[in-house]
């Protein structure tokens, strides 16, 4: 049986156990606990070795001076994403890339300043496109490599674990390592990217037969110049090409 509940001035209106608040302009406010929410960017890196991450150090408490990821707390007016983007520039002072949404991280202890929720965003960028510079709540910004990595404020040390498998897991059946090599580039370039990013040691033959057998790769008349070994010759990634074979059902597999 329903049971209506109207106490003024907020006509606080209860139907059986749920029941929202009703403000004097008209407004629904739900009297539930309400979690903060916040977004944290990991962004992926690489110089052409070996892939890195970009943290800032913390300047204000909670974990002042630990290195922790670009993020911070969504504004009421944005959506997660735009609040991803503006806080990666607030902090960093990278701007107009592409990010992915990762994952939701909710466990009810992970913030010693309450309950917060956060949404994390993932992204591939060449190192040397972005210079970047530390602001607002952000001491400092640095590039560090995967295998030199601080221990993290929050649970960032699990956010960025989750980030670097999905990039492991993504880059073996789509082809978003080319995103962080330069537009033309050398098949020594791309296996060492593979095999930075899965930490695996690859057959060069194989490697290039696999890559050659998918027809993607776009040979050009150049080659290195100034180098110590053989000079290899530069290809460049056909976006048409795959995306014209993806429509097909192509499956890029390493």
């Amino acid at each position: 049986m329903f049971g209506w509940k109207i106490n003024f001035p907020n006509l606080c209106v209860r139907i059986t156990q749920s029941y929202f608040v009703m403000n004097e302009k008209g407004n629904y406010c739900y009297e539930y606990p309400r979690p903060a929410l916040t977004t944290d960017c990991v962004i992926f890196g690489f110089d052409g070795v070996e892939i890195k991450i970009l943290l800032i150090e913390r300047g204000t408490d909670p974990f002042k001076g630990k290195w922790a990821l670009p993020g911070g707390f969504v504004n009421m007016d944005e959506d997660t994403e735009a609040c991803a983007r503006r806080e990666l520039f607030e902090e960093t002072g990278i701007k107009d890339l592409f990010i992915e949404q990762l994952y939701t991280f909710s466990d009810v202890n992970r913030d010693p300043r309450g309950r917060v929720v956060s949404v994390s965003y993932y992204a591939l960028v060449k190192i040397a496109d972005y210079e970047i510079q530390a602001g607002d709540d952000a001491s400092k910004a640095k590039w560090f490599s995967m295998s030199d990595v601080p221990s993290l404020a929050f649970d960032h040390d699990r956010i960025l674990r989750v980030a670097f498998q999905r990039l492991k897991s993504k880059i073996r059946y789509q082809p978003v390592g080319f995103e962080l090599l330069n537009e033309q580039f050398t098949m020594r370039e791309l296996q060492s990217l593979y095999e930075a990013i899965l930490e695996v040691q690859l057959d060069r033959r194989n490697f290039y037969k696999k890559i050659m057998k998918m027809e993607i790769l776009i040979p050009t008349q150049e080659k290195e110049a100034n180098t110590p070994h053989r000079a290899g010759r530069y290809y460049r990634f056909d976006r048409e090409k795959y995306q014209e074979l993806s429509n097909k059902g192509f499956n890029f597999e390493l």
